[in-house]
């Protein structure tokens, strides 16, 4: 039923403002909808990412929103870090080693980051 629709991740924020600066200025993601108030919309590939306004923003201890970047993803840190991100350190999962911020498993490179209000967000090459 829903195997060939997109999806959009959804994520509560304290202040619309705030995290329209954070997902457009650092994140570069374009704005496409949303009054600007009480949620926004951001084009994110093929699909959006929808912000909106919540008491309950970054309550949520898990990952928000991964972003899979292939072979951008040495770049992207890159990028990031020269924007003020600072990258979460998790040295507790098995199997995986960490090299300064990246955490590696195999093939697999991965970082985590948060937003103004805490929302856990990762990127991946795969």
């Amino acid at each position: 039923m829903l195997a060939h629709k997109d999806a959009m991740a959804t994520v509560a924020v304290k202040s619309i403002p705030v995290a329209r600066r954070f997902y457009e200025e650092v994140l570069g993601l374009p704005h496409v909808a949303g009054d600007g108030q009480g949620w926004i919309a951001f084009k994110a590939g093929n699909t959006q990412l929808f912000v909106y306004q919540s008491q309950f923003a970054g309550t949520n201890q898990a990952t928000s929103v991964t972003w899979v970047l292939g072979d951008d993803f040495d770049a992207v840190v890159e990028a990031l870090h020269k924007k003020g991100v600072v990258f979460e350190h998790y040295d507790n999962m098995p199997n995986t080693r960490r090299q300064g911020d990246i955490h590696i498993s195999g093939d697999m490179k991965v970082a985590w980051f948060k937003d103004p209000d805490g929302n856990i967000l990762n990127i991946g090459n795969g």
